[in-house]
């Protein structure tokens, strides 16, 4: 199925970038959003921006910008709390799809603004999915997050999990959007998708997540903060793996699922045409092990400042992929020493632009 428009939301961040980059190269018609916050440095969203052809001097509030690089790309600042303008773009463009990647990100920093994400995860979702009511929207895919399993210690996890159990309000948002989005799946037949991410990394990846950080100090020859003292598993997934998971769900629309049963109901399935999948590499590495690599990519001992366990914070994560590669074919390939080669090149090549 070729989608005739897509909204991608979140294309100044890290996943939203590449995948309007992907999207908009193999011919689709785009429309990025984002409100570029500046709940990490601004001059990374707008460095990636700017390599998709969006410059920074030509960007207004609410006014679509062309692409120099990509003929049937455009962007548009704006926030999804402004229901007005965001109402406004959907009745004039008309979007076949909808992939919400918008988000206040971050589990600990939700210990510090939690008004930043009912604002953002809550308060955009819901505008989110009245607009793609009202507008006929063919299909909905958004983000979740592995944050949403929470304190279920069995693995791998799986979407048929009971994920009842946050230990941070950025999970439990994530959670929200799932319930919010499956009502309204079953209440307008709005075909929605969630994809839950776990721990993705790569090129123009963010800067409050580990491999960014931990390369930043190993090459300055600063201290890592290795919590837990380093007895953590992460399920690290390359990016370029997570595109062509996201684009091959896009793809494929849900269908209700004619075996559901109410007595004994499948969480991550539904008589509506809604399904959630988790999207990683179903391989996790443990967090000393990762260090190690990077090490030796970098050339470079690391000093690390083993810490408690933070709060908000799970030991391991670990995903189950089955159903979306029964579904769609997803098969990450990228292995974990290629995949973090491929980002301490392109780090060392950037990081003067943030200093």
């Amino acid at each position: 199925m070729r989608i005739v428009k897509i909204l991608v939301t979140g294309t100044a961040g890290f996943i939203g970038f590449h995948l309007a980059e992907v999207l908009a190269a193999r011919g689709d018609d785009v429309v990025g959003l984002d409100n570029i916050s500046d709940y990490y440095d601004v001059r990374l969203k707008h460095g990636r921006l700017a390599a998709s052809g969006i410059m920074k001097e030509e960007i207004q509030y609410n006014r679509i910008v062309q692409s120099a690089k990509h003929p049937r790309y455009r962007f548009i600042k704006l926030d999804l709390m402004d229901h007005d303008a965001l109402f406004g773009l959907f009745d004039r463009e008309g979007f076949s799809a909808v992939c919400n990647l918008a988000a206040q990100a971050g589990v600990r920093y939700s210990l510090q603004n939690p008004y930043a994400y009912i604002n953002s995860n809550i308060v955009g979702f819901i505008n989110i999915l009245e607009a793609c009511r009202n507008f006929s929207t063919n299909h909905l895919v958004f983000a979740s997050s592995s944050s949403v399993y929470g304190l279920n210690e069995k693995m791998p996890f799986r979407t048929s999990d009971n994920v009842d159990h946050p230990v941070s309000l950025y999970g439990a948002t994530k959670k929200s959007n799932e319930l919010m989005a499956h009502a309204y799946s079953y209440l307008y037949r709005i075909p929605a998708t969630g994809l839950r991410f776990f721990t993705v990394y790569g090129p123009w990846g963010r800067p409050d997540m580990a491999p960014f950080l931990f390369t930043r100090a190993i090459i300055e020859g600063k201290e890592i903060d290795v919590y837990n003292r380093g007895d953590m598993q992460r399920d690290f997934t390359y990016i370029g793996d997570i595109i062509d998971g996201i684009v091959r769900v896009i793809d494929n629309p849900p269908k209700a699922n004619p075996d559901w049963n109410g007595a004994s109901p499948d969480p991550g399935t539904s008589p509506a045409p809604y399904v959630i999948y988790n999207i990683g590499k179903g391989s996790p590495v443990k967090l000393l092990d990762f260090i190690e690599l990077l090490e030796k990519i970098i050339g470079k001992k690391a000093r690390k400042n083993l810490m408690a366990m933070q709060p908000g914070d799970v030991v391991a994560t670990y995903a189950d992929v089955e159903s979306l590669a029964r579904a769609t074919g997803f098969a990450p390939a990228t292995p974990i020493d290629r995949g973090i080669g491929e980002f301490v090149r392109w780090y060392k090549e950037y990081a003067d632009k943030l200093v």
